[in-house]
């Protein structure tokens, strides 16, 4: 039997990943003489995040049917504090043992593409995140690590799962300027059809927070823009307005307690009908929405990240030779400089992460509580960045 959503996250037996970085930083000349310098192992290289401007969706998907005359411009930035624990069958199709055999699976081996019900799962996944990023839906959502300790735990299955059945709910709805979308109402049906694919024969436990920003449309003329935010536990989206570097809405954490999110999964009590909050946002074109897990929000302070984002813009804008190099400046759009604004901010809140003197959110609200922490929060880092549009007529 998994254990309680109480033994999950609860700061009293939470084991916290903390850097070794003093270690290597220490110059041989200081080392104690009992210490031999041989025995210092290098860093490893500092990895890239893994980039993207769209995730993947099948090859036989129907075009996409717009809902609004608006749609995002958008890429994503993914950094895993260490490598996603593959998916298990019948989520991943392994190949058998032999060419010869009747029901073989050779001819999949090369596939590592993940399916439910016979269709690829949408969305990425980084260590125990998954994004996924579309013309009109963006979303993040962080699965709750402590997962893969347990027997049959996986984290990061739940958290794909519950974004894949959400972005299908928002494709097969009908809304527009005269009927709104309900994202939590889409939520809920992603949350059944996720326990009922994790249920015997092939039953899997999880738990994960959820965020996601649907684009939409009012009903005036000309038609504005409007963001349906839906939150439940402590990812985030957040809205800037560039040109004035202004922050137009952000979503409020959930806990149970600290370092306890509201989360969607097996025995947790929250539920997206009763625990979701759904927020109707008027905004403009060009406004940034960043859909975020908390390896950003825990790492830097809100004013960090808008410097960040409007920095990377002008940076992106002025110079993009540099900042996307193989590609001339004619041949970059939108979605290139938005996957640069991620790939930016989760640099930026991996320095902190990996920081053990650094001051930091998460650390701030350690000390609230009375714990002992210093230093970034090393984590999955999960950032998808989308600028609004109007499309062109004509």
């Amino acid at each position: 039997m998994p254990s309680p959503l109480s033994c999950l996250r609860h700061p009293s037996i939470r084991t916290r990943t903390r850097s070794v970085l003093p270690l290597f930083r220490t110059p041989n000349s200081q080392l104690p003489l009992s210490f031999p310098p041989s025995r210092c192992f290098a860093r490893p290289a500092k990895q890239e995040p893994r980039v993207g401007t769209t995730t993947p969706v099948p090859d036989d998907a129907p075009p996409a049917r717009p809902h609004s005359p608006f749609y995002f411009e958008a890429g994503y930035a993914l950094y895993a504090k260490r490598p996603s624990r593959p998916f298990p069958p019948p989520f991943l199709s392994l190949p058998s043992s032999s060419f010869s055999e009747p029901l073989s699976t050779h001819n999949r081996s090369r596939d590592r593409r993940s399916y439910v019900n016979g269709e690829m799962i949408r969305g990425v996944t980084n260590g125990d995140d998954a994004v996924l990023v579309s013309e009109t839906f963006i979303g993040a959502n962080d699965g709750v690590g402590a997962w893969g300790q347990k027997e049959r735990g996986h984290a990061a299955l739940w958290s794909r799962l519950i974004l894949h059945f959400w972005a299908l709910e928002v494709e097969r709805a009908k809304y527009g300027s005269s009927t709104e979308p309900d994202p939590v109402l889409y939520l809920q049906a992603a949350f059944e059809n996720t326990k009922k694919a994790t249920s015997k024969p092939n039953e899997w436990f999880g738990t994960t927070t959820a965020c996601a920003a649907l684009l939409g449309q009012d009903s005036s003329t000309p038609t504005h823009p409007l963001l349906y935010i839906t939150q439940l536990g402590d990812s985030q989206i957040l809205v800037i307005r560039p040109r004035n570097k202004e922050v137009i809405f952000k979503t409020k954490e959930q806990w149970h307690w600290f370092d306890c999110p509201r989360q969607l999964g097996t025995n947790s009590p929250d539920t997206p009908t009763n625990n979701a909050v759904m927020d109707r946002i008027q905004i403009e074109e060009d406004d940034i929405v960043l859909a975020m897990t908390d390896g950003v929000v825990d790492n830097l302070w809100e004013h960090e990240v808008v410097q960040n984002v409007v920095d990377s813009m002008d940076k992106w804008r002025n110079d993009p030779g540099r900042t996307e190099s193989g590609l001339e400046p004619a041949e970059q759009s939108y979605a290139d400089g938005m996957r640069f604004v991620a790939r930016e901010l989760v640099g930026a809140a991996r320095n902190i992460a990996e920081d053990p003197f650094a001051e930091s959110p998460y650390m701030e609200k350690a000390v609230d509580e009375g714990l002992s922490i210093e230093g970034g929060k090393l984590d999955d880092i999960s950032v998808v960045a989308a600028q609004c549009k109007r499309r062109k007529v004509g």
